[in-house]
């Protein structure tokens, strides 16, 4: 039985004439730029969030980059992340002028260990960029009771983590600005590109809509040199559809995970999904890992190709081995826990329309592949 990594099409059909209304809806307005379909977005996923502002942007990469430039990340500046992640994560950093300092991962979340962060802090860090990576949120009050004392900013990346809280506080809302993505394979996804930054600070929120609209407040008025990026309407309009289904797609995301939980948890060299407590994982992918050398799991992967069953490796190469960072001087062993990681994790198809036969179809494959190796 083929089973897709995820399946849009699947979600479409679910609330079809909503969208399609949603989308008919915008097109005879005839505004396409921002407007009252973006705005209206804005404030749902900020009430939704427990938020005062939330600013759409045209990417979940231009959130990182224009909420790091509205926080003052400039020349020079140290920003503490991780180097397991996508290279969004880092690269928004150096495009601001910035300087990506790494901290090894907690082997059982995959985010950032935040015990290691305290001695790379020096006099030129400026922030902290966390990644709540899969769904599962970082330990953001260990974070906090660290890097308070430092005077330190905080920048979350929660692409994949929209709805994801730690002890009921939602992603996005803990540090001084939250950066979500809507790539169509998110939690909650456009039909496109589309991002959003939220925060508790106005004047941050107002530099953000300056920065996304070419510097610009007033119409050919420029304050500084801006971008063009702005989330558009149609896909605004889509995401407000969305929006509100979001908790019970959550909701289905982790029963799947409960099935998986229950077909593979007898295998030994399984390793499930942590879930660290408090908190609320949305299972954005659901990665499990694999004891043995690579060869294990990309034999793995290959199997599950041959029976029709996508997979997919987040992520094959750390950001300090990637050839971009090369003139850092990091060398493979510097980071052991994200190099291990890099080996050894495989996302397996997650997404809420999954039935019981396709999760058992999968976890089956799982299994039978890997009793065969003994």
């Amino acid at each position: 039985m083929p089973v897709p990594l995820v399946d849009l099409t699947a979600q479409y059909a679910c609330i079809k004439e909503e969208i399609d209304g949603a989308v008919r809806r915008t097109i005879e307005s005839g505004g396409f730029i921002l407007g009252p379909e973006v705005t209206g977005f804005e404030q749902e996923v900020a009430e939704y969030l427990g938020v005062e502002w939330a600013v759409g942007v045209a990417s979940g990469t231009d959130a990182l980059r224009l909420a790091l430039m509205a926080c003052g990340i400039g020349p020079g500046d140290e920003v503490i992340t991780t180097p397991f992640t996508f290279i969004a994560t880092t690269e928004t950093i150096v495009q601001c002028g910035g300087k990506p300092v790494f901290v090894d991962i907690d082997p059982r979340t995959y985010n950032i260990d935040v015990a290691r962060i305290e001695p790379v802090i020096t006099p030129r860090t400026k922030a902290v960029l966390p990644v709540h990576l899969y769904g599962q949120p970082v330990d953001m009050d260990g974070l906090l009771a660290v890097i308070r004392a430092h005077g330190l900013t905080i920048i979350e990346d929660c692409a994949q983590a929209m709805g994801a809280a730690c002890a009921h506080k939602k992603v996005g809302t803990i540090g001084e600005a939250g950066c979500f993505s809507f790539f169509p394979s998110k939690v909650l996804g456009g039909y496109g590109d589309g991002g959003l930054v939220v925060t508790g600070s106005a004047d941050i929120a107002e530099r953000v809509r300056v920065l996304r609209n070419h510097g610009s407040k007033q119409r050919y008025y420029h304050l500084v040199d801006g971008f063009n990026s702005r989330l558009d309407a149609l896909q605004a309009a889509v995401l407000r559809v969305k929006l509100g289904y979001l908790d019970g797609w959550l909701e289905k995301r982790r029963e799947r995970a409960a099935w998986y939980a229950q077909a593979l948890g007898d295998i030994g060299m399984v390793h499930l999904p942590y879930e660290a407590r408090p908190g609320e994982h949305v299972y954005n992918y659901y990665t499990i890992a694999l004891d043995g050398p690579k060869e294990v799991r990309d034999g793995l992967r290959k199997y599950l190709e041959g029976r029709g069953i996508a997979s997919a490796v987040y992520y094959p190469l750390s950001l300090h081995l990637q050839d971009v960072y090369r003139h850092m001087g990091h060398s493979p062993g510097d980071f052991p826990e994200s190099e291990r990681a890099q080996e050894r994790v495989l996302s397996l198809p997650m997404y809420p329309e999954m039935t019981q036969e396709q999760t058992d179809e999968v976890a089956g494959a799982v299994r039978r592949y890997l009793e065969s190796k003994g």
